[in-house]
């Protein structure tokens, strides 16, 4: 069996959020998948495997366990395959836990679909103020706390500017027990900025599956490039966003949102951006 490690959402070829990824899996089972997984290390590892609906199968696997769906995972895995010329630059399908969604494969970068956004609870903040041990002053008070899913359920906490973002120290442990209180991956932390070229700062934290603090999430990312229009708070027409993510642990990453709107509705989301070369 050979691993490969792949930089996914570098920024100018650096920084970026590893993941692992495995070819041609068919031989291993969920169980040896979650064990190669737990030695690797990593945030997320993707297993490519035969699909009969799709291009390629993936299954993406935590440390602690399988998740439906990982997005600097997928642009990692598709980076490889088209880094090794197993495929060229065009339009792919991937069957996921999560669904058969779209991936799209140029010289540069690789885009994601991901489902539709699912708008959930509006969330009193006092007990998620607790865990990140700061106070009510900290949050930006004209956006909601909210659950959203574009695949997979996180807590979208706005706060108030980029330096008390980068200076919140969490408790781990309470956010593992909010987090599986109502059911979510963990917490994503997003502060706006007011640079022309980038929308937000962004913070991730994922306990419950082993990921004390991610330097780039795709999923959520994309969820939150959902909730930026669906809160009117769009830069450009062509509804494309950038965020930064990893500043806090010195590992800046790049994360590219496009969305496509028709009739003032989403009609498709998708998440992309640069990987760095593979090993």
């Amino acid at each position: 069996m050979k691993t490969y490690t792949v930089q996914a959402f570098t920024k100018d070829n650096k920084g970026g959020n590893i993941a692992g990824v495995v070819l041609d899996c068919s031989i291993f089972s969920n169980k040896e998948m979650q064990y190669i997984a737990k030695e690797l290390g990593f945030s997320e590892t993707a297993f490519i495997l035969k699909s009969a609906v799709a291009d390629f199968k993936i299954k993406f696997f935590t440390p602690e366990s399988e998740v439906d769906l990982c997005g600097h995972a997928t642009i990692a895995a598709f980076s490889l395959l088209r880094n090794l010329k197993i495929i060229s630059c065009g339009t792919y399908t991937q069957e996921t836990k999560a669904g058969v969604l779209k991936v799209f494969v140029t010289e540069n970068e690789i885009f994601m679909e991901q489902s539709l956004p699912e708008f959930l609870n509006i969330l009193n903040s006092s007990e998620i103020l607790d865990s990140l041990n700061i106070t009510e002053e900290s949050l930006d008070k004209n956006i909601p706390v909210r659950i959203i899913s574009t695949g997979l359920k996180d807590i979208f906490i706005p706060i108030k500017n980029r330096e008390i973002l980068n200076k919140i120290s969490p408790n781990q442990d309470m956010i593992k027990s909010i987090s599986k209180k109502f059911n979510v991956i963990g917490y994503h932390l997003f502060a706006l900025d007011e640079e022309v070229n980038i929308d937000a700062y962004c913070r991730n934290f994922a306990p419950l599956y082993g990921i004390d603090e991610e330097s780039a999430t795709g999923t959520s990312n994309c969820a939150l490039a959902c909730y930026l229009y669906k809160l009117n708070k769009v830069k450009n027409d062509n509804y494309h966003f950038n965020f930064i993510q990893g500043e806090s642990l010195g590992n800046i990453s790049e994360i590219k949102g496009q969305l496509k709107i028709e009739s003032n509705h989403i009609k498709e989301c998708y998440i992309g951006g640069h990987c760095s070369s593979t090993y």
